[in-house]
């Protein structure tokens, strides 16, 4: 049985180094994830991969069906979840194509479902948040990419925004006056809902472009981001080589 489960994000709909093995439909009380799950080899080790937004892209951000992924990864027994995001970059060291592992983050959506916790509850149950990431996973994280040779930013704080639309560039300042470091759009409710079910979740980041009014550019081009995300995601797929053999 796989123990780590990964996510795909954007740039990252199939691992090219993963041996697949078979694909499950995995249906669960919270209706479909984004695809079947996933079953290969890694560097020799078993793991389960999800394309979060779909094998072929076409989910955005607010319509993923965050609970039916992270409930499908739970059911297959996974014990551990690395999720991949892009992100734009807010703080000056997170220029595009750079890798930073976080460890905080802030939610700035709305009207998504939240929460396996709402209904026919005996009792009203909380979760602890104070640190969402986990920090075992993020430590691995970290030593994966110095066993890769790749720089990466050790830590961060990821603001959630809802997407499908990039901020502005006042919205921008005003997540970096609350702390943020960088910006993406899948961050929540993924992490509360992998740590309602009991999981070790933590995400590595890929920043895909400079967040809006950071870098010198007045627009920020699509074609851009896609060729940034080709370079990130490379170093992404040699840091997972490295990481599998650390779980």
């Amino acid at each position: 049985m796989a123990e780590l489960a990964i996510i795909g994000g954007t740039g990252l709909a199939s691992l090219a180094n993963l041996q697949i093995t078979r694909r499950e439909v995995i249906h669960t009380p919270y209706g479909e994830p984004s695809g079947p799950v996933i079953y290969g080899v890694l560097s020799g080790k078993d793991v389960i991969f999800l394309p979060r937004h779909g094998a072929g892209h076409t989910i955005p951000p607010h319509k993923i069906n965050y609970r039916a992924n992270i409930c499908a990864i739970q059911q297959t027994g996974a014990q551990n979840v690395i999720a991949i995001a892009s992100v734009g970059g807010i703080h000056p060291v997170l220029n595009p194509a750079s890798l930073a592992i976080p460890h905080q983050l802030i939610d700035y959506t709305w009207s998504r479902v939240s929460t396996f916790f709402e209904e026919n509850l005996t009792r009203v149950t909380h979760i602890d948040f104070s640190h969402p990431y986990d920090d075992t996973m993020r430590a691995l994280l970290i030593n994966a990419c110095t066993g890769a040779n790749l720089d990466v930013c050790p830590n961060g704080v990821y603001g959630a925004t809802q997407g499908p639309r990039l901020e502005t560039a006042a919205e921008i300042d005003r997540m970096e006056k609350d702390g943020c470091t960088m910006v993406g759009m899948t961050g929540m409710p993924e992490a509360a809902l992998a740590r309602e079910l009991g999981l070790n979740y933590a995400a590595c980041a890929v920043v895909a472009n400079w967040a809006a009014g950071r870098g010198g550019s007045a627009v920020i081009k699509m074609e851009d981001i896609e060729d940034t995300l080709n370079q990130g995601m490379e170093k992404v797929r040699k840091m997972l080589e490295q990481f599998v053999l650390l779980i």
